[in-house]
């Protein structure tokens, strides 16, 4: 069997083929530097420089500790190549599955769209199957479906009873907006949707048309009651909450869950291209948690699990029970286990970090497990400690919503 050694060497003779970039610029990968990469200033933000740095290939691989578990990391109980430089294991895995969206959400893309990336450079149902497979044999426990809008792909059914195969594989979710839920549910269920999530920002038909830019309000309620129907609990209902558009219904959505197995999820407004965001347009997790205590004074904060994104509340005696999730007011960073994969399949390892590395040219210049293993532990290895906050953040170069997915 060949040493990682001699695996390391062979991936040195691919280098042409690979390239770690931006959403908008491209540069070839020195994989040297990406390997060494890995063990770089700990303590540092995610900033605005998506470029690999500029260290020097160290003398000898055994010159961090971290690489020599890269190498070996049949000897840890998780994976090295998952774990990050602070001790985050990276269970969670979301991928998109499309670019393509039949809503145009405010907060999520321009009102014009945005450019799609041509079918030949979006990952195949094989290569999404493929590195699932090669995820979860690292340890990857849950994996999320999302886009754009997933349920629009035509194989999202065949992806699902395949994912379902996958030993280890425990939880497969899925965030829809809903429009396609109603009539695909049973078949989803049949092929082992575990999970579902479903965005809905408004209770006022004109309103949620103005948010999204289309028409739908009837199919996603429809979509709502299907799932809990199905017996789908709880059925999580993810608000984005913004300013002078929606947050005067924080009370009539908390009280859709005293007699609904819902868990309504309150989104704080984050910024992403083309969504043009403003600070003055975000409401907080505080402001909205003390305005629901002053119609429900007695609502209780629940234990949550110590990965989970979101700070859950239930009203006593209400069947259901509402979340926050606080990615710029409190950022829950130091807990993060998640990693995303693109439809064009780039990785990214933190959602608000604009650092990429391309999967799919790794997979189609023939690489072997071992070879892309490499990658993504490199990948894995720089994230950082946090985000660099929403004020940084606002001005940081990233993809839209739609072409990261949810």
């Amino acid at each position: 069997m060949a040493t990682h050694a001699a695996v390391f060497c062979r991936f040195l003779n691919r280098l042409n083929s690979l390239t770690v970039f931006k959403p908008v610029q491209s540069v070839n990968v020195d994989f040297q530097r990406l390997y060494s990469s890995a063990t770089h200033q700990e303590n540092e933000l995610e900033l605005s420089d998506s470029t690999l740095p500029a260290s020097n290939f160290p003398a000898s691989l055994k010159s961090s500790s971290r690489q020599q578990r890269l190498r070996d990391h049949s000897v840890l109980p998780f994976s090295a190549f998952l774990t990050d430089n602070f001790g985050r294991r990276h269970s969670y895995l979301r991928i998109s599955l499309t670019e393509k969206c039949n809503l145009r959400c405010q907060y999520c893309m321009p009102e014009e769209g945005v450019k799609l990336t041509p079918r030949g450079q979006l990952l195949s149902t094989s290569e999404i199957l493929s590195l699932a497979r090669l995820f979860v044999q690292e340890g990857v426990e849950k994996i999320r479906l999302t886009g754009g809008e997933p349920l629009i792909r035509p194989d999202v059914l065949d992806i699902i009873t395949e994912l379902r195969k996958l030993e280890g594989l425990r939880t497969i979710a899925v965030t829809t907006n809903g429009i396609n839920l109603a009539k695909l549910l049973p078949k989803l269920k049949d092929a082992g949707l575990d999970l579902i999530n479903i965005s809905l920002d408004s209770l006022v038909p004109a309103k949620f048309e103005f948010i999204v830019r289309r028409k739908g309000f009837h199919k996603v309620m429809e979509g709502i009651e299907k799932a809990i129907e199905m017996g789908y609990n709880p059925v999580k209902v993810n608000c984005v909450v913004m300013r002078g558009l929606n947050e005067d219904e924080l009370l009539d959505f908390v009280a859709l869950t005293e007699k609904k197995p819902l868990e309504v999820r309150f989104i704080e407004y984050m910024p992403f291209d083309g969504n043009k965001w403003n600070f003055k347009k975000m409401v907080s997790y505080q402001e909205m948690l003390d305005r629901i205590r002053q119609q429900w004074p007695d609502l209780e904060m629940l234990q949550t699990g110590q990965t989970d994104t979101a700070k859950t509340f239930k009203v006593p005696g209400f069947t259901g029970q509402v979340g926050f999730i606080t990615s710029m007011s409190d950022h829950f960073c130091g807990s993060c286990n998640r990693l995303r994969i693109t439809a064009d399949g780039n990785l990214k390892v933190c959602l608000f970090g604009n650092s990429e590395v391309s999967l799919r040219d790794v997979l189609r210049s023939g690489s072997s497990d071992e070879e892309l293993l490499q990658i993504i532990g490199a990948a894995v290895g720089r994230k950082k400690k946090q985000h660099a906050g929403m004020f940084s953040i606002s001005q940081m170069k990233n993809r839209p919503m739609i072409l990261i997915g949810g």
